[in-house]
This record gives structure tokens, sequence and C-alpha cells, in this order.
């Protein structure tokens, strides 16, 4: 994103903490309280907006599988999100959590993910619309958890990263620019 002439910045989750095999990951994952990562976002945010070449009327969010759903968490708690992409990751259905989203959304998902899976997404998609809110959801067939993940052989589906990538950066460009 950086390259493509965005201000660009990665928050620690773990404090320093890296995972090397996916069982420290999802230990790590598991050890994170979702309330110190929101706020650890939100002090990002706080960050973002301090700098003289941020546009603050223009930030958005991005993440994958629970940086997706963590993606989706700062829109809810943040308004200054002004745009929120969600790769495979948790959604809310919940009226109060929906409503106080103010960026328009943009997700894409594995239709083979069993952890998110497409009814998850169009109950999602279906509270976004009905509450009146910007949502673009795709469901990639033969896809599942982690398929834009090159690193994971058995998910990874480079057609699909491909056009996901595509309508990432045609959604960033719309929403940012």
């Amino acid at each position: 994103l950086a390259e493509q002439g965005y201000v660009a910045l990665a928050v620690d989750l773990y404090r320093g903490k890296v995972a090397t095999d996916p069982n420290t990951a999802h230990e790590l994952m598991r050890g994170m309280p979702q309330d110190r990562a929101v706020r650890d976002m939100k002090a990002a945010v706080d960050y973002l907006v301090a700098q003289k070449n941020v546009d603050v009327k223009r930030i958005g969010s991005i993440g994958w599988c629970m940086g997706g759903g963590l993606s989706l968490q700062l829109a809810i708690h943040d308004p200054r999100i002004t745009a929120c992409v969600v790769n495979y990751g948790s959604m809310p259905t919940d009226a109060a959590d929906i409503q106080a989203i103010k960026a328009p959304v943009l997700g894409n998902f594995g239709a083979e993910d069993k952890g998110i899976t497409p009814a998850d997404v169009h109950a999602f998609e279906k509270a976004m619309k009905d509450a009146g809110k910007s949502v673009d959801l795709k469901i990639y067939d033969g896809a599942g958890h982690g398929f834009q993940n090159p690193n994971n052989k058995d998910a990874y589906r480079a057609d699909a990263t491909a056009d996901a990538w595509g309508r990432i950066t045609e959604f960033f460009k719309k929403t940012l620019r």
C-alpha cells in the first residue's frame, strides 16, 4: 500500500512477540484481549492523525483473518475510519455495532471457509444493507480460509488473490484518494 502512495502503518498487536509457527500464532491470537487490540489500533489512528502527510478525512483499515475482524472492530469503535477492508475475518451482526460503522466496507471471503461461512457473510451483508450501510462483499468459489496467503500452500488461490487485490486497490482509490 505504501508503494501505491498511501501512508501505511502496521500495528504490533502482539507487542513485540513474534509467531514463528502456526501453534505460536494461535497462542498469541487467543491471548490477545480484543479490547486492548482496539485501543492499540485507535492509538495508531491518533498517531496517523497527528502526521502532516495524512489526510485525516481519508483513513482506512485492512486486515486478514483475525486482522480482518479487527479492521471491522476499528470501524465500529472509531468514526475516523473512512474505508474498511475485511478479508475472511469475523463480522458483527449486532444492530448497534452495524449502526456504528460509518465507513464503506469491502470484504473478500472463501466459499469453502469453515470458520467464516458464506451464511455468515450473507448475514453481515443483510445487516449492513438493512441499516443503509455501504457494503461490497465477494465470496470466491473454491477458496477457503486464508486463500490470499501464499505461505499457506493448501489454501492459497492465486486467481482469487489477484481478483481480491484488484478489488482492494480500486476500493481504496475510490474511498481514500
